[in-house]
C-alpha cells in the first residue's frame, strides 16, 4: 500500500494520471468483485474479506511497478537509490500538510462521536451519515486538487506564475459552480440522503437531515479552502498550508463543538461543520491571496 501510494503519485505528478487512475481503479474493483466470491462462495468470512485486500492491493502494486518502469520521465532504478537525510527531510515537510489535513479528520471524527453520545445513538448514527456524505463531497475536491497540483508545481518552477494564478481560479472557480448545485441538491433531498443510508429512523433522520442542510450554506467555501490548500503545500509554503490543513477540521472545528455544545446542545454540532468553514476561509483568503501577489 505504502509503495502504491508513492508510484501513483510519480505517475500522477509527471503527467501520466490515466495510468495512476488505471492502477488504482484496476484494484478497488477488483476488490468488490473479490470480497462476496471470498467471504460468500469460499465461506472464508472476514478472512476473504482480508485475503481479497490484500490480494487487490497487490494486483494495484504491480500495475502502477509496471507503468512507473515503462513510462515517465522518472525511471525507477535500485541503483541510483541513495539514502540520504536532506532529500528525506525535503519529502517530510512537503508531506507534512497532507499528514495534517488527513490526520486531524480521525481525531475530529472521534470528538464529534463523543460529543453526540449523550444525545442518543440516533445522533451518532445522523452525524456519521452527514460526515460521509461530507467525505464523498471532499474526495471530489481533493481530486481536483491533487489534478492541480502538478500544474501548479511545474508552472512554479518554470517561473511561468501566470499559469499557475489561471489554473487556481479555473479549478477555484469550477469547483464553487459544481459545490453550488450539489448544495442545492443536498438542501432540497436532505431527508432521502439521511434515509438512503438508515431507513425507517425518523429521529437520524431529523437529526442528519438539519445538519446536511446547514452544511449546504458554506459548502461552496471548501473550493477556495481545498484548493488554496494544495496551492500553498505546492509552492513550498509549508507552515501556511499546514496551518490550513489543521484548521478546519482540527483547529476550529473541535474547539466549536466543545464549546457550542455546552450551550445549545446537539445544535451545537449540527453547527460546528458551517462554523468552520467560515472562520477558515477567512483565514485561507489572506494566506492565499500574499502568495498570489508574490507571483510576478
Amino acid at each position: 500500500m505504502c509503495s502504491s501510494l508513492v508510484l501513483n503519485n510519480q505517475l500522477r505528478f509527471q503527467g501520466y494520471s490515466f495510468y495512476s487512475m488505471i492502477g488504482l481503479t484496476v484494484g478497488g474493483v477488483l476488490n468488490i468483485f473479490l470480497d462476496p466470491l471470498f467471504i460468500f462462495v469460499f465461506a472464508m468470512g472476514i478472512a476473504g474479506a482480508a485475503l481479497a485486500t490484500a490480494l487487490s492491493q497487490a494486483v494495484s502494486f504491480f500495475i502502477l511497478l509496471f507503468y512507473a518502469l515503462r513510462v515517465g520521465n522518472v525511471r525507477l532504478r535500485i541503483s541510483l537509490f541513495r539514502p540520504s537525510l536532506k532529500i528525506l527531510k525535503e519529502i517530510t515537510i512537503g508531506g507534512l500538510p497532507s499528514l495534517c489535513r488527513q490526520s486531524v479528520m480521525s481525531v475530529a471524527m472521534i470528538v464529534l462521536n463523543t460529543a453526540s453520545k449523550p444525545f442518543g445513538d440516533a445522533a451518532i448514527a445522523a452525524m456519521a451519515i452527514v460526515n460521509k456524505v461530507g467525505n464523498f463531497t471532499n474526495s471530489i475536491l481533493l481530486g481536483v486538487g491533487q489534478g492541480f497540483q502538478p500544474v501548479c508545481g511545474y508552472n512554479y518552477g518554470a517561473g511561468l506564475y501566470e499559469r499557475v494564478k489561471e489554473g487556481f481560479h479555473f479549478c477555484v472557480r469550477s469547483m464553487v459552480l459544481f459545490l453550488i448545485f450539489l448544495a442545492v441538491l443536498e438542501y432540497i433531498f436532505a431527508p432521502q440522503i439521511i434515509e438512503f443510508f438508515r431507513r425507517g429512523d425518523p429521529a437520524v433522520t431529523e437529526i442528519g437531515s438539519l445538519a446536511l442542510r446547514l452544511r449546504c450554506f458554506t459548502l461552496w467555501f471548501s473550493s477556495l479552502i481545498v484548493i488554496s490548500n494544495m496551492l500553498l503545500q505546492t509552492t513550498g509554503k509549508v507552515v501556511r498550508a499546514s496551518i490550513l490543513g489543521f484548521a478546519r477540521q482540527g483547529i476550529i472545528l473541535i474547539p466549536a463543538v466543545m464549546i457550542l455544545t455546552p450551550f445549545i446542545g446537539l445544535l451545537g454540532i449540527q453547527l460546528a461543520q458551517p462554523i468552520a468553514d467560515l472562520v477558515t476561509i477567512a483565514l485561507s483568503i489572506p494566506m492565499t491571496v500574499g502568495v498570489l501577489k508574490s507571483m510576478k
